[in-house]
C-alpha cells in the first residue's frame, strides 16, 4: 500500500484531537506536572484508552448507520417523552456549553498569540474590547464560514500537526526523567490528586466530540468497508493527541517557576534550561491549540443543533451558518468584552454532568444491538471494557453534577 492510499483514506481523526487539546486541557496538563511531577501520567494514558474507545464505537455507530448520534436520536423510536427529554438535554449541553467555553478557546488563543505581539485595547467608556480575541474570533468564523470542509480540516490537521511539534520539542528539550516518566505509568494516587485526575480525564473525554466524530465519519465514508479505516484513523489520532497531552504534563514537571497560575507561567520557568526559546515554543503551542478549539466547538455545536433539528448539515447550508455563527459569536462577545459568563458554565456544566454517562451508556448500548448495527456490533468480550469506561464517565459526571451543586 502507497503512502498516498493510505494518507487519502484516513479520515478526520486530527479534528477530534484539535477539539480535545484547547486551552483547557494545556493548562490542566501543565498543573498536573507542575503540582504532582509525572506521578499522573497514568491518569492521561487512562483518559486515552476511555476516549478510544468512545470514538470507535461513536465512528463505527455513524459508518453503519448513516446517521450521526444527533440524527440517531431524533430518528429514534420509543417514549416519545423521553426522546424530547434526551433532545432537549444534548441541545442544552452542547450548544450551551460549547457557547460557554468558546471564550476560553479564543481567550487561550489570544494568550498565545500575545507572546509574539500584544495587541491593544480599546476602552468604550466602561467596555474594554479585547482586540487580539477580537482578531482570534473573526479568523474562526471566517474559517467556518467561507472554508468548505475539505479545506477546513487540511487546516485543522496542519495546526495539529504544529502544535505537536512545538510541545513534544519542548518536553525533550527540558531534558526529562526518564525513569521517572516511565515510573509516572503507574496507578497510584491520594486524596490531594484525585481532583487533578479527574479533571485529566475529564478535558479528554468529551461529550461533544462523540458527536462531531461520528458525523464526520459518515461523511468521510459511505459503506462499512470504511470501518477498518476510521478505526486506524481515531486510534492514530486519539494517540497523537495523548501524546501531546502528555509532553505537555511533562513541560510543567520540568517549571522551574515558583507560582504558576496558567501554561504560560511555565514559559518562565523554562527560560533557564533553554533560555527565551521556551516562551515562543509555549506561544505557538498555545496558539494552535486555542484556535483548533475555536473552529471544532462551534462547527460541532452547528453538527449537533441541525442533526436534531433535522436541518442540513452541509457546512454551507444556512442552517449550519446560522448555528456555527450563533455559538462563535456569544463565545467571541463572551472573549471580547471581557465577560464571564459564569451561570452559563454553571449551566453546561450540569447539563454536561448529566449528559456523558447517559450519551456514553446509550452509545455503548447502540453499539451492541444486532438489529441497529449488523454485522459490526460490538463483541461480547469488548463490551466489559465499555463497562469500566462507563463506570469512569460516570464518576465524572457526578463530580461536575457535584461541583455545581457545590458552588450553589
Amino acid at each position: 500500500m502507497s503512502l498516498t492510499t493510505f494518507f487519502k483514506n484516513l479520515g478526520p481523526g486530527p479534528v477530534i484531537a484539535a477539539a480535545f487539546i484547547g486551552p483547557g486541557t494545556v493548562t490542566v496538563c501543565t498543573l498536573a506536572g507542575v503540582n504532582f511531577g509525572y506521578s499522573l501520567l497514568w491518569a492521561l494514558a487512562l483518559s486515552i484508552v476511555a476516549t478510544l474507545a468512545l470514538q470507535e464505537i461513536s465512528g463505527r455507530i455513524g459508518i453503519s448507520t448513516g446517521q450521526d448520534l444527533s440524527q440517531l436520536l431524533r430518528n429514534s423510536t420509543g417514549n416519545r417523552l423521553f426522546k424530547f427529554l434526551s433532545m432537549a438535554l444534548v441541545l442544552l449541553a452542547i450548544v450551551l456549553g460549547n457557547a460557554a467555553y468558546e471564550s476560553g478557546n479564543i481567550t487561550g488563543a489570544n494568550l498565545g498569540l500575545e507572546i509574539f505581539w500584544k495587541f491593544p485595547v480599546w476602552n468604550l467608556g466602561q467596555l474594554q474590547i479585547q482586540t487580539g480575541n477580537l482578531l482570534i474570533g473573526i479568523t474562526a468564523f471566517l474559517l467556518l464560514y467561507l472554508g468548505n470542509y475539505k479545506a477546513l480540516e487540511k487546516f485543522l490537521v496542519g495546526m495539529v500537526i504544529l502544535m505537536s511539534i512545538s510541545f513534544i520539542i519542548t518536553a525533550i528539550l527540558t531534558k526529562p526523567d526518564w525513569l521517572g516518566v516511565f515510573a509516572g505509568f503507574k496507578p497510584t494516587w491520594n486524596s490531594d490528586e484525585f481532583l487533578t485526575i479527574v479533571s485529566l480525564i475529564g478535558t479528554t473525554v468529551v461529550p461533544y466530540n462523540l458527536f462531531l466524530y461520528a458525523s464526520l465519519a459518515h461523511k468521510k465514508w459511505k459503506n462499512t468497508e470504511g470501518i477498518s479505516w476510521m478505526k486506524l484513523d481515531i486510534g492514530i489520532s486519539v494517540v497523537l493527541g495523548g501524546l501531546v497531552s502528555m509532553a505537555i504534563l511533562m513541560v510543567g514537571a520540568a517549571n522551574l517557576n515558583s507560582e504558576v497560575s496558567s501554561a504560560l507561567d511555565v514559559s518562565k520557568g523554562l527560560e533557564p534550561v533553554f533560555g527565551p526559546m521556551a516562551k515562543y515554543l509555549m506561544g505557538v503551542g498555545f496558539l494552535a491549540a486555542g484556535l483548533t478549539s475555536s473552529i471544532t466547538a462551534p462547527l460541532a455545536a452547528g453538527l449537533v443543533v441541525c442533526g436534531v433539528m433535522g436541518w442540513s448539515q452541509e457546512l454551507e447550508s444556512a442552517s449550519m451558518r446560522k448555528s456555527i455563527g450563533l455559538v462563535l459569536l456569544l463565545g467571541l462577545i463572551f472573549a471580547s468584552f471581557g465577560i464571564k459568563p459564569v451561570q452559563l458554565i454553571t449551566l453546561a456544566q450540569l447539563a454536561n454532568g448529566i449528559l456523558l454517562p447517559c450519551i456514553s451508556a446509550w452509545i455503548i448500548w447502540v453499539g451492541a444491538q444486532q438489529s441497529i448495527m449488523g454485522n459490526h456490533k460490538s463483541k461480547t468480550s469488548s463490551n466489559l471494557v465499555y463497562l469500566a469506561i462507563w463506570l469512569i464517565t460516570l464518576i465524572l459526571g457526578v463530580k461536575s453534577i457535584g461541583a455545581v451543586f457545590g458552588a450553589w
